[in-house]
């Protein structure tokens, strides 16, 4: 498979050498990768700093051309992404109005692939009205913006101006350079534990972190879905782009499915519903008194039976976690809850089940089982939802 190429634009600003991590990780993700400087941005991080990490020439002069090549024209050739991070005011502003009087702006106005931008600069210049105008204009010729964050800068002014942090520009990066297989649709996702009360001070929860579902998010709004996330209650940031909704009971996340469910292309249950809740909720701490302390539970709504039942043109997919008969007990999952497909995997499995980020599943459907072996939960995230668009819808 062809790598993809990213051409790295960096200008003259304080936050230059935050680039230089960022190319590091485009380095080890095993991007191609070409970068560009302004004669401004070498007086802040040194070209050789960064030739030594993708071990070839970094660009800084638009004369400095090879015998049989005209160099900013040659390295955006078949390029894939084209990102200036950071991006000040002065290139912006060049950009706008289609200038080109550096390498960094001469290559970056001959690029056709997809452009994106990560501004950092003082507050002031970023939120002047001239500085907004001609971010709106990029904008409005296609190119991606990432917008900044507010702290302390190194000027010594707070407020909004401060390069966004890499994890952020990393996802943004993934997402412009994802297909779109799933543009205009909607995908609904579920994920995280449910907890039930019992008093104001203990509840009933599992041992689910969220990751698989909050991997299927963020690679459901990467292929091009309006995603909607329901969770219970995780440590994990919400992924770029995704509508979060935050619960805490299995009832309260059954009741926002059938508040959004009609409305959803696709479906993929990875939440971690709780099976029973407390029948009784003590209003006040409950006091240590007996040796033993019986709590009568009732039996929660199925969402996912729920779904199957009312489902119309929607694909499900449930998941099922087991400890014992995988395959018999995930099938008979898959055929009484009416799904279109299942995720099975094994709690006793090295490599699978609840907080690790890995996982060993096996792909069920009405027909056919495929077993994967182990991988990544950001990995099978993706090959999820493929094999989900293959059910149709």
């Amino acid at each position: 498979m062809k790598k993809k190429k990213i051409i790295v634009g960096i200008c003259g600003s304080v936050a230059a050498f935050k680039a230089i991590q960022l190319i590091s990780d485009l380095y080890k993700m095993d991007y191609e990768l070409e970068v560009v400087m302004s004669e401004s941005a070498s007086r802040f991080v040194t070209p050789l700093s960064i030739q030594s990490i993708i071990k070839k020439k970094v660009y800084i002069n638009v004369f400095d051309d090879d015998p049989d090549k005209i160099t900013h024209i040659d390295i955006v050739k078949n390029a894939d992404l084209f990102i200036i991070v950071p991006a000040t005011a002065n290139t912006i502003a060049k950009i706008t109005y289609g200038l080109s009087d550096n390498m960094l702006t001469a290559s970056f106005l001959a690029a056709t692939c997809t452009k994106m931008i990560a501004p950092a600069m003082n507050v002031h210049m970023y939120e002047n009205q001239v500085t907004q105008k001609n971010i709106q204009k990029c904008k409005d010729l296609g190119i991606m913006f990432i917008e900044p964050t507010s702290g302390l800068l190194a000027c010594g002014d707070t407020g909004k101006g401060k390069l966004a942090n890499q994890e952020d520009i990393l996802s943004y990066i993934e997402y412009a350079l994802s297909p779109k297989p799933l543009k205009g649709k909607n995908v609904l996702i579920t994920a995280g534990p449910t907890i039930e009360e019992i008093d104001p001070v203990r509840y009933i929860t599992n041992h689910s972190s969220g990751k698989m579902g909050y991997a299927l998010a963020k690679a459901a709004f990467n292929l091009g879905a309006t995603t909607t996330l329901i969770s219970g209650p995780t440590t994990l940031k919400v992924p770029l782009g995704v509508q979060f909704i935050a619960v805490k009971s299995s009832k309260e996340m059954f009741e926002q499915c059938k508040k959004l469910y009609t409305y959803q292309d696709y479906i993929v249950k990875a939440a971690a519903v709780g099976d029973y809740s407390p029948i009784h909720y003590s209003n006040e701490k409950i006091k240590k008194k007996d040796s033993t302390l019986n709590i009568e539970l009732k039996k929660n709504e199925d969402i996912l039976a729920y779904l199957g039942k009312h489902k119309t043109n929607q694909k499900i997919c449930g998941f099922a976690m087991e400890t014992e008969n995988l395959i018999e007990n995930a099938t008979l999952k898959l055929k009484s809850k009416n799904c279109d497909m299942l995720v099975a995997n094994s709690l006793k499995e090295k490599g699978a089940g609840f907080q690790g980020d890995t996982n060993v599943v096996t792909l069920l459907f009405k027909d056919y089982s495929k077993k994967l072996e182990l991988m990544d939960k950001n990995k099978l995230a993706y090959i999820i939802l493929e094999e989900l668009m293959k059910c149709g819808g």
